[in-house]
């Protein structure tokens, strides 16, 4: 019994699906951009996710703090434009007064 897999493709013989250039990708990008080559985000989203769902969460924070302070509505009013709780309101307050390096 053989543990080697026996290949139909000959040692001198290039391989044929060895290079990406070689390979057709469907350019067809994500919510943020119709097209990954002009995709105004630093990072993919496929290759980080989670890195993609707290730049989304940062944005959303970033709004709820806006919505607060400037237009000067209550909690439970920014709770209920947003469609989430007032203590969602509350924890992204905190995370956009707190500075990263210091959360981390």
């Amino acid at each position: 019994m053989s543990m080697y897999t026996k290949t139909r493709r000959r040692r001198d013989e290039p391989t044929v699906d060895g290079l990406p250039e070689q390979m057709h990708y469907a350019d067809t990008g994500c919510e943020a951009s119709m097209s990954c080559l002009e995709c105004p985000l630093p990072r993919c989203k496929f290759d980080d996710p989670a890195w993609y769902q707290a730049y989304k969460l940062r944005e959303r924070d970033e709004e709820i703090a806006w919505t607060y302070q400037y237009e000067n509505l209550h909690v439970y009013e920014v709770a209920t434009r947003f469609g989430i709780s007032v203590r969602t309101v509350h924890r992204a307050l905190r995370r956009i007064q707190t500075p990263l390096a210091a959360a981390a």
